[in-house]
C-alpha cells in the first residue's frame, strides 16, 4: 500500500509501515529526524494529497487546537485575541482539508481540544500505555474508513479501564502540582523544542497503526 504520513518529522509511523513492506512517506515542512530522508517529503502536506495514496495518517500541529492553549484566546481585558482566533480557524480548516481529502482511509491524531466541539467528537481516544509505552498522553483519533486500534484484542474507546500496563507514573512539583512523568520530562527547553519532542509518535502506537491498518 501507499501510505502518506503527514506532519511527521520523526518518521516513527513511516518506518513502522516500511518495516512491513509498504511504500510509506513522511511529509513535513521540517526536515526528518528519523534517518531516512529518502522516505521524506519536506513540503506542505496539502500539496501532496492527490498522490494516489491508500492511507493518510496525519498529525496536525496542535498549538492552536489543544485545551492547554485556550488560555491565550482572550486578552487581559477579556476581548478575543483576533490573531489567535484566526490561527485557530486556519488550524481547524487544515484538519478538515486532510480528513475530507480524496484519500479513502484517513486518521487524524490530536490531543483533547477544540476539534471535539468545533468539528466533531473523536472516533477513539487512546493512551500510549495501552500499547506498551510507559507514558500517559490522552490521544484522540478521528478515523475515516479505518478500524479502531486494538490492544490485547480489546478496542479502547473513551473511558477504557486499563490496569495491567504501566502508565509511566507521575511527578509532583514543589508547589504540589502533579504531572505525568513523560510530560514533565519533555517540559525542558524552548517552546519549539518541547513541541517537537511532544509531537513524536510513541513506538507502540506507530507499530499498532502499521500492523492493524497495514
Amino acid at each position: 500500500m501507499r501510505v502518506l504520513i503527514g506532519c511527521e518529522e520523526s518518521q516513527a509511523v513511516c518506518i513502522a509501515f516500511r518495516e512491513r513492506g509498504h511504500e510509506a512517506y513522511s511529509c513535513d515542512i521540517l526536515p526528518c529526524s528519523g534517518g531516512h530522508p529518502e522516505w521524506h517529503i519536506q513540503d506542505d502536506v496539502l500539496k501532496h494529497l492527490n498522490g494516489g495514496w491508500d492511507i493518510g495518517i496525519f498529525f496536525p500541529p496542535c498549538i492552536y487546537l489543544t485545551v492547554t492553549g485556550a488560555r491565550w484566546m482572550y486578552k487581559k481585558d477579556g476581548s478575543v485575541n483576533t490573531e489567535r482566533k484566526n490561527n485557530q480557524n486556519n488550524a481547524i480548516r487544515f484538519v478538515k482539508d486532510l480528513f475530507y481529502s480524496k484519500i479513502e482511509k484517513v486518521s487524524i491524531e490530536n490531543p483533547i481540544g477544540i476539534l471535539s466541539t468545533a468539528w466533531q467528537k473523536p472516533t477513539q481516544i487512546i493512551q500510549p500505555y495501552y500499547f506498551g509505552d510507559e507514558a500517559q498522553k490522552t490521544t484522540c483519533l478521528w478515523l475515516k474508513n479505518l478500524p479502531l486500534l486494538y490492544h490485547n484484542d480489546k478496542p479502547n474507546l473513551f473511558d477504557s479501564n486499563v490496569t495491567h500496563v504501566n502508565n509511566g507514573g507521575t511527578v509532583q512539583t514543589s508547589t504540589g502540582k502533579t504531572f505525568g512523568k513523560w510530560y514533565w520530562e519533555t517540559s525542558k527547553g524552548k517552546g519549539s523544542e518541547r513541541q517537537i519532542r511532544r509531537s513524536k509518535t510513541f513506538p507502540g502506537i506507530a507499530k499498532a497503526m502499521a500492523e492493524q491498518w497495514g
